[in-house]
């Protein structure tokens, strides 16, 4: 077993919430380093249809309340 996969398995271990905070400090520590990942064009243009949707009718959103309300709705 290398050591990443004895770290794995030392972090299955510990509980939810626990390995939630390590997923947040990971994430965090990607967000920090400010390194550039590229974008397919697929992306991009999926983004450019959802900005032009939004560009066209400003005012078609939803809140994340509003959001949240529905989904919790449907559980």
């Amino acid at each position: 077993m290398n050591q990443n996969q004895s770290t794995i398995e030392e972090i299955k271990q510990l509980s939810v919430a626990e390995r939630i905070l390590i997923v947040e400090d990971i994430w965090d520590s990607i967000v920090s380093s400010n390194q550039q990942f590229p974008v397919s064009d697929e992306h991009k243009k999926e983004l450019d249809v959802r900005l032009k949707a939004h560009s066209d009718k400003p005012h078609n959103v939803k809140s994340w309340g509003e959001v949240k309300k529905n989904i919790n709705s449907q559980l």
